[in-house]
């Protein structure tokens, strides 16, 4: 098994754009990331964040199904 965590993007274009949609979800539940370490937020406010990216890719993907 590889040492690379299995998270981890391959394309830099693909780490850029989720890097965009991660800013834009947090901007759209109120909170304020700044680049780079974001350690200081609550459990609360990461999870609006990636509950709101959750939502968001559902929305996509019903939409591109019609």
């Amino acid at each position: 098994m590889s040492s690379k965590s299995s998270n981890s993007l391959v394309n830099p274009n693909a780490r850029e754009a989720m890097n965009r949609f991660k800013m834009e979800a947090a901007g759209e539940v109120g909170v304020n990331l700044k680049q780079g370490y974001n350690g200081d937020l609550t459990s609360r406010q990461a999870g609006s964040v990636g509950g709101q990216m959750v939502k968001k890719m559902i929305e996509a993907y019903e939409n591109g199904m019609k």
